[in-house]
């Protein structure tokens, strides 16, 4: 697809995912708008679309009259929610406010102001629950662990209907542990690895909670391909596709890839799941993302290894306004 002039509306626009394709939207000429109400606890950051062309619209998906910023857009990348597990668990109702009630606004909206814009919505591996088999596959039945992946699960649902009832070319993306510069990394809100790196480079030791649990780990600069590709292949619209990444490692394997490139500061210990982590925790995952290879042509051109050490670099320069 030629972006070049495109209006293209991006929800959770200073995200990290969501900036890091506001920066790859606008270095192809597309016209951004990216949303975000930079909720508390969220991984919106300002310094996110720093030397982004970019218009920013500071405001809340769940109040904001969404039909202005719908208007005339092409395609609509969204990735406003919450994602936060243990956010989900504390606070349910705001969480479903957020992951459900408010893509029902931005449909509503959708539809009178871009009936003919692709949507590329962001979910989530997470209400896969724990696998019954691996790699998972688009076909696994679904089994939320915790709150969150239920009103995620909603979301995602409601997009599917909006394609199945009006027509509108829709495709959701469900992701898994995401990672990369932009991303936050103050806290453990949106993946461990983002604790990891701050510690890291404040060369404190981090924890590792069990150890051999398998994740797919999959670069931000994949991700944004993949969301691109998603956008302009026709064939897509209508799936639910998986996204993984590079072979999958344990998370003891991922620490000491982070040893090997950090040799003097990176530490760390291991101790078992707290309680309430435990309760929620899926255990090994690894997807089958052959399906969107199939179709797109897309493959992670970005390996853990050379991924991690991309990311170590970013945040030395820039760790001040990350935590």
């Amino acid at each position: 697809m030629d972006w070049t002039g495109r209006k293209i509306l991006v929800t959770g626009g200073a995200g990290f995912l969501g900036a890091n394709l506001c920066h790859a939207l606008a270095a192809r000429g597309a016209r951004v708008t990216a949303l975000d109400g930079f909720l508390y606890g969220g991984g919106a950051n300002p310094a996110n679309l720093d030397g982004a062309a970019v218009e920013l619209v500071r405001a809340d998906i769940r109040e904001t009259d969404l039909r202005p910023l719908c208007e005339g857009a092409e395609v609509i990348f969204n990735l406003a929610a919450q994602t936060s597990h243990m956010g989900g668990q504390r606070d349910p109702l705001a969480d479903i406010a957020v992951n459900a009630v408010a893509q029902v606004r931005l449909i509503q909206a959708a539809r009178e102001a871009a009936p003919e814009a692709v949507v590329v919505h962001a979910s989530t591996r997470q209400f896969y629950g724990r696998p019954r088999y691996l790699p998972v596959d688009e076909s696994h039945p679904v089994n939320p662990p915790d709150a969150n992946g239920v009103s995620k699960f909603a979301g995602e649902q409601y997009w599917m209907i909006e394609h199945r009832t009006a027509g509108r070319p829709v495709v959701s993306l469900r992701l898994t542990n995401c990672y990369g510069p932009r991303l936050r990394i103050r806290d453990a809100r949106q993946t461990f690895l983002g604790i990891w790196l701050r510690c890291v480079l404040e060369r404190r030791p981090f924890e590792v909670w069990g150890g051999e649990q398998l994740r797919d780990m999959t670069y931000v600069d994949d991700v944004t391909d993949a969301f691109l590709r998603a956008a302009a292949t026709p064939a897509c619209h209508g799936n639910i596709y998986n996204i993984g990444g590079p072979p999958p490692a344990s998370l003891l394997e991922i620490a000491r890839i982070m040893e090997k490139l950090a040799p003097e500061e990176a530490q760390f210990v291991t101790r078992e799941f707290p309680a309430d982590r435990k309760s929620i925790d899926i255990g090994s995952y690894h997807a089958d993302d052959s399906a969107f290879r199939a179709a797109t042509g897309w493959a992670p051109e970005v390996s853990l290894e050379d991924g991690i050490a991309r990311s170590l670099a970013w945040y030395r320069t820039r760790l001040a306004q990350y935590v």
